[in-house]
């Protein structure tokens, strides 16, 4: 049965329709990494641990390694606890993102946590980044200082994403709120994408715009991956058609954020934001129209160095991987 595009948003809308406002992670059930992800690339270089619950991503001179949702999704909360390599980590980038470029290559949409690692003895740091129907010409990043040292525990690392706003997440407090709005147009993400998770070699960009490189003397880098979280709005990629649990027992979502994580967000901003593109004056004559400029807040975000960017950067190695339509495709004319 086929749908149309305005039929999936109003199911998906159904789905969430008893969204409300929480100030605290929901209950949502913990997926076995076998349940919700499959291997993406790097052979014995992802390690599924005998629990069946925890994931080991590695990189060494060879390759990266990287894991992907078993379904596509249509808005919905998505999490991981994440354990990042420890000592030097200059050039090695960690992400856990979503994305439909394997499907939408020249209008794909995608939403970011990506991890950038540091000499010995600095911090790693957090980026996150929204792109929608293939806008990349605007990239939308922010970064942030660590709080924590990322490397010593697990932390929890969240996206949800509705038809309106994205928030990103660390340990259930919001670092980030992006709100749809008329001025984005198509740059807000509107299309079905799968969850990644992927470690590769990032030495040309990450780490002080490519000056400090991996080093793999202290390979293989490991990034360990837990409490696994998918839950959303699945669609069908041979049909376009959604499989939301419309039951009213289904654990509902937040909607946006309370008063209270609004403001540990905007107090966590002031002391750890390094980078807005809103402020960007060097790739940005005029702000892009969605930004509301904080002079406060620029001022502040003056003392930081330039930030370098790179192109193309999720999918490092040897991959080897069709996309989740055209392996439905072929698995419906087998």
């Amino acid at each position: 049965m086929n749908f149309s595009p305005m039929e999936l948003l109003f199911a998906c809308f159904l789905c969430f329709f008893s969204l409300f406002v929480s100030g605290f992670r929901p209950d949502f059930p913990l997926l076995d990494f076998e349940e919700g992800y499959n291997p993406l690339f790097g052979d014995d270089n992802l390690v599924v641990l005998k629990d069946g619950k925890s994931v080991h991503l590695h990189l060494d001179e060879r390759t990266g390694s990287g894991f992907v949702s078993q379904d596509l999704y249509l808005h919905g909360f998505f999490s991981a606890s994440i354990k990042l390599p420890s000592d030097y980590t200059a050039g090695v980038v960690v992400a856990f993102y979503m994305s439909n470029g394997d499907m939408f290559a020249k209008n794909h949409d995608e939403i970011d946590f990506e991890f950038l690692g540091n000499i010995r003895g600095k911090d790693w740091r957090i980026q996150t980044n929204i792109y929608g129907n293939g806008s990349t010409s605007i990239g939308r990043e922010e970064r942030y200082g660590l709080w924590f040292d990322p490397s010593e525990d697990f932390h929890e690392y969240t996206i949800l994403w509705t038809q309106s706003l994205i928030i990103f997440y660390v340990d259930n407090v919001p670092i980030r709120e992006a709100k749809r709005t008329a001025t984005m147009g198509g740059d807000f993400p509107s299309k079905p994408m799968t969850l990644y998770a992927t470690i590769w070699d990032g030495s040309t960009w990450a780490t002080n715009g490519g000056k400090y490189k991996v080093n793999y003397k202290y390979a293989p880098y490991i990034a360990e991956f837990s409490d696994f979280i998918l839950h959303g709005c699945a669609i069908d990629p041979t049909d376009q058609s959604s499989s939301c649990d419309h039951s009213q027992n289904s654990n509902p979502i937040p909607s946006g954020i309370t008063p209270s994580q609004r403001a540990k967000m905007e107090s966590l901003r002031k002391k750890h934001l390094t980078y807005s593109y809103c402020y960007d004056r060097i790739r940005y004559k005029a702000p892009p129209p969605e930004c509301v400029i904080n002079p406060a807040e620029a001022e502040r975000l003056r003392v930081f160095d330039p930030v370098t960017f790179g192109k193309g950067r999720r999918h490092r190695g040897k991959i080897h991987h069709h996309s989740l339509l055209n392996q439905a495709e072929s698995t419906a004319s087998a």
